[in-house]
């Protein structure tokens, strides 16, 4: 363990220091990082956790110098697997069916025993988790909407399990508390709302924040669900893209509004929701005694990238009296860039938002936010007024208290990680990071439109970083467009039809 290199000679006090450790037993791993194993290091020091356990840790009396040599350990693992994740000669993934994993892999067993392990093998399990997943921040790593490993974001996380406490009220979180009222009214500031005195909370990621949002739809108009439940409601519907995401369905389930009751309107071939086309639904569901609600339009859709006509929406259902809620789990970043927050005109008059940092920002997962735009909407939707939570006589502004928000009790710190990156970068830090992923996306794109061996799904410049493309086969090359290339093309691509790339 190289401490000159941590930084940690010389500093304050609180700081690990070389002679400190120096008399101290301290585990070592083979270099590249592979585990622990007991040996020489090139500083002379020796470890053994064969014979340590977890109750030998804090807060056991003498265990404050094996946890801080425990610790230290776990994060030469870490590092270990940071130098390897950025390795492009490195595997993404060493793949294992599940009957292996089940079965164990090199002294690695997933099983969980009634007797205590000693720590050494805690250690190898830590590497091994590692070792046997996929390296989501791979260079060639390009699966769904994932963004890389943020460093900073990675310190967040670390120091948000270290506090380990719960958001729903100012006295148990009050720094978390705090920075979740702050970037959520930055939020609000990017979205249009600077001066509605808007709501939000973070949720446990897209899919709760859409639910979010049919449910504060559905108080807003019908407040008596609450209470009487969906039988004292007439048949409400709601209305989303052949594109959206199945969050909205899922919701609809979920709250009692049934399948059944999502209308999925026609797009057009670029993959965006054709406004005639929603307000003839609209109409048609009227004409057939149904109560037209909320009508969710996507900046970013999971597969093309398209982003719906947001003015265009935003005047039918203004016309109609409907809640807008868009779903910008997957473009709400855009907001940040000065070239690119154009594509998100009419984002303003939505009632309600869905923006996920962990996509387009690049925040670790899991990272979401739903923002309201009329402030106390959230609260007395879901209010329950919990008294051994939720005192008025408290010493400090209950205002701050945020569990009455929440569909949960319990709510995971999901905006340390945000904030700490929002202060490492700044906003123009995040625009400029958001920019080049859309350039290199706009390369691919005109790079693939020149090659014959590849054919390009949308001919249009992509407005977010999806490029959907198909493989074409010298023998399909020389076949005119129609149906026989078609299914030709499909068959090659095993039913999928398409290969996708996002710009990173």
């Amino acid at each position: 363990m190289d401490f000159q290199k941590r930084g940690l000679i010389g500093q304050p006090s609180g700081r690990v220091c070389r002679e400190h450790l120096q008399n101290q037993p301290i585990s070592t791993f083979p270099a590249g990082g592979e585990g622990p194993a007991k040996g020489d290091r090139s500083d002379g020091l020796v470890t053994d956790f064969a014979n340590v356990y977890a109750s030998d840790l804090l807060p056991a009396g003498p265990g404050a110098e094996i946890t801080e040599h425990f610790l230290l350990e776990v994060v030469d693992i870490i590092l270990a697997y940071i130098r390897k994740t950025y390795d492009e000669k490195s595997k993404i993934l060493d793949f294992h069916h599940p009957h292996q994993l089940l079965e164990g892999l090199d002294g690695f067993s997933l099983a969980v025993s009634d007797q205590p392990e000693p720590l050494e093998q805690i250690l190898v399990d830590c590497r091994d988790t590692l070792k046997y997943g996929v390296k989501t921040g791979h260079p060639r790593f390009f699966n769904q909407l994932s963004s890389g490993l943020d460093m900073v974001g990675l310190a967040g996380a670390w120091l948000t399990a270290t506090a380990n406490t719960n958001m729903f009220t100012y006295e148990i979180s009050p720094v978390f508390v705090v920075m979740e009222k702050i970037l959520l009214q930055k939020m609000h500031e990017l979205v249009g709302w600077a001066e509605t005195g808007a709501d939000g909370i973070f949720s446990p990621g897209g899919a709760i924040s859409n639910l979010y949002s049919v449910l504060a739809a559905r108080y807003k108009y019908f407040p008596e669900v609450k209470s009487r439940g969906m039988a004292a409601l007439p048949r409400i519907v709601l209305f989303i893209s052949e594109h959206s995401h199945y969050s909205v369905k899922k919701a609809a389930a979920v709250l009692g509004i049934g399948t059944d009751n999502v209308i999925e309107v026609k797009c057009d071939e670029r993959g965006k929701m054709i406004p005639s086309e929603l307000e003839e639904r609209i109409l048609q569901a009227k004409r057939e005694g149904q109560s037209p609600l909320y009508v969710s339009a996507t900046a970013g859709t999971t597969v093309y990238g398209a982003i719906d006509p947001l003015t265009s929406i935003a005047d039918i259902c203004e016309r109609h009296k409907l809640w807008m809620h868009v779903d910008a789990a997957w473009g709400g970043g855009l907001l940040l860039s000065k070239k690119h927050a154009y594509k998100l005109e009419g984002i303003d008059r939505a009632n309600s938002v869905t923006w996920n940092p962990h996509k387009l920002m690049g925040v670790p997962l899991q990272c979401s936010a739903i923002l309201v735009r009329e402030q106390g909407l959230l609260k007395a939707c879901n209010q329950m007024c919990a008294s051994y939570l939720f005192q008025p006589d408290k010493q400090y502004d209950t205002a701050y208290d945020t569990g009455d928000k929440a569909v949960q009790c319990g709510r995971h710190v999901d905006v340390f990680k945000l904030w700490l990156m929002w202060k490492a970068k700044g906003t123009c830090g995040f625009e400029l990071q958001i920019d080049r992923c859309l350039e290199l996306a706009d390369y691919l794109h005109k790079s693939l439109k020149k090659r014959d061996d590849f054919e390009l799904v949308v001919d249009a410049e992509p407005e977010l970083t999806n490029v959907c493309f198909w493989y074409v086969p010298p023998s399909l090359r020389s076949l005119p467009q129609g149906s026989e290339r078609a299914q030709k093309l499909h068959k090659v691509w095993g039913g999928g039809g398409w290969g996708q790339a996002r710009g990173r």
